[in-house]
């Protein structure tokens, strides 16, 4: 599962962060970083992802 995680979150980080924790202030901080830029929003998600 952890892997349909991680393609959803190199596609759609939110997305990926958003199944593996819901809404919460992880899911808000990863819209921020995605909409800063990209990259770093799929480097958090990820990183969540593996983290739990």
């Amino acid at each position: 599962m952890d892997v349909i995680r991680i393609l959803l979150s190199i596609l759609i980080p939110p997305l990926g962060v958003f199944l593996q924790v819901g809404i919460g202030i992880q899911f808000w901080l990863n819209l921020l970083l995605t909409l800063l830029g990209y990259i770093p929003g799929v480097i958090h998600a990820v990183w969540i992802i593996t983290r739990r």
